[in-house]
């Protein structure tokens, strides 16, 4: 993969930015969307960015900063999941603060929002509380965001309770879209006002790229990320207006901005932003260091989100919205499913053998595929055969079938699988037992980390063992929206 982003340059100039945002206010309330560890969408698009960037960039103002987490009741309650990670909402904000601990941020508080007593919520409290973390209730406003009078009011971000902070920068994040990160900023610098301290509130984002043209591979690519979300990118019309100067926002921080910019002039007595564009903190834009490579791997982002929408309409049976969608965004960004290389090659294979079949591009451009036998599944033989090509070693079998049947009749016997095939994860497990005696299987068992950012595309829906272990190694997978098998139910 060709790097196409200055990440050190970036990390730099946010950092710069932030400092520059809280000298203009005693304390701030900076919201961070998205993810702060484990950004791999921006590392995708913008080869060269590491998905730890945020992180790294926050450790800079260590001294500076605390982290609030906040969490929407209702998804506390109804055991929210977030689909990337296989893991409710509740046990995501435990990970966050785990995660910000052992890095060394200050986690300061957990903010419970649109609590009405949800029994799950309380349990959670407890459980934070006798952590030593502290932990406040935000409820439920009628007519918000509308109804500025009652928000402003003992009713409103009154009755919420308050977190005492003692760092110059707060950055509250959330588990996921629709916690409440921007309504707990405002009820914060509210109940900032009444004590005479004057907070100010900054979003640290970093797509779309406010700089860039609107239809640029790159903002594409995040509309073909957040089609749950019906994100749209447009022109800031507010920012045009105010300097006759075109940027990029999405639909929801437009839409929402003329009522935020009352709220903020009200708790702060003036006026601080004119723009949405204003309000964010993005320097990703300047520090684009080959825009060509940025394009390609902004169009291989949006292919593959069109091949994840496929898929997911295939298991849940709708999404022909969301599917429309991408392909229009497909349209915008002039490609084609074709253009993904490993595609036409899994493909012809299947086509050949009458069995799935799985490709993989090597980072030298090399396509391997592998193919279903009685031993091995497609996934796995196309992942040995990619090892040894890295490692230079001949066609040759790595794994007898002296070690490779004991697995084999262990899946079947004793465990009374139905698949006697192995996936990716028991071949890498036997690769790595026959390392110990075999140099051949070392050099291939060292070559594993050379799959990291490489393409794969399978003729079929893969088994979610197969789909883990393949985003684990950090390869880009694509799948046809095809079972393997005419069964209604699959299972691993």
């Amino acid at each position: 993969m060709t790097i196409g982003f200055d990440n050190k340059k970036y990390i730099r100039l946010q950092s710069q930015n932030i400092r520059k945002r809280v000298s203009k206010f005693n304390k701030l309330y900076i919201e961070f969307g998205g993810k702060l560890f484990d950004d791999f969408h921006a590392s995708r698009v913008c080869p060269g960015f590491e998905p730890d960037s945020k992180i790294k960039m926050l450790l800079k103002l260590k001294d500076k900063v605390e982290m609030m987490l906040v969490i929407n009741a209702n998804d506390i309650e109804k055991n929210k999941m977030r689909g990337d990670l296989g893991i409710t909402y509740s046990q995501d904000l435990m990970r966050l603060i785990d995660a910000f601990r052992l890095v060394g941020l200050d986690v300061g508080s957990v903010v419970i929002t649109q609590f009405t007593k949800q029994e799950n919520a309380v349990k959670l409290r407890k459980t934070l509380e006798k952590d030593g973390i502290k932990v406040a209730y935000h409820y439920p406003i009628d007519n918000y965001p509308n109804d500025i009078d009652t928000i402003l009011s003992k009713n409103g971000f009154g009755k919420n309770e308050y977190v005492e902070t003692h760092k110059d920068i707060v950055v509250v994040t959330a588990p996921g879209p629709g916690s409440g990160k921007m309504a707990t900023c405002l009820s914060q610098m509210y109940h900032d006002n009444l004590k005479g301290i004057q907070s100010g509130y900054a979003k640290f984002e970093t797509f779309p790229v406010w700089n860039l043209p609107l239809n640029h591979p790159i903002n594409l690519a995040y509309e073909a990320a957040t089609l749950d979300l019906n994100d749209i990118n447009m022109i800031d019309p507010f920012h045009l207006e105010a300097y006759n100067k075109i940027s990029v926002n999405y639909n929801r921080d437009v839409e929402t901005f003329p009522v935020l910019n009352d709220l903020l002039i009200r708790i702060m007595g003036k006026q601080i932003y004119k723009s949405p564009t204003d309000m964010g903190v993005n320097m990703i834009g300047f520090c684009i260091s080959d825009e060509e490579a940025c394009i390609r791997a902004s169009k291989e982002e949006i292919i593959r989100r069109y091949y994840d929408t496929l898929v997911a309409i295939r298991k849940a049976g709708d999404g022909e919205e969301a599917l429309a969608k991408v392909e229009t965004i497909m349209k915008k960004a002039g490609i084609e499913k074709t253009d993904r290389k490993v595609v036409s090659a899994a493909l012809e294979l299947a086509n050949k053998t009458k069995e799935p079949a799985v490709a993989i591009e090597l980072a030298d451009g090399r396509i391997i595929t592998g193919k279903t036998s009685k031993l091995l599944g497609a996934a796995s033989a196309c992942m040995l055969n990619s090892l040894k090509a890295i490692a230079g070693i001949p066609d040759i079998h790595l794994l007898s079938q002296f070690v490779l049947e004991p697995i084999q009749e262990l899946k079947t016997k004793y465990l009374r699988g139905n698949n006697p095939r192995l996936h990716t994860d028991e071949v890498l497990i036997a690769l790595s037992v026959s390392s110990r005696t075999s140099e051949i299987c070392l050099s291939a068992l060292q070559a594993l980390s050379q799959l990291k950012d490489c393409e794969i595309h399978s003729s079929v829906i893969l088994s979610e063992v197969d789909v883990k272990t393949i985003k684990k190694l950090g390869m880009h997978l694509t799948q046809e929206p095809i079972y393997q098998t005419k069964k209604l139910y699959h299972s691993n």
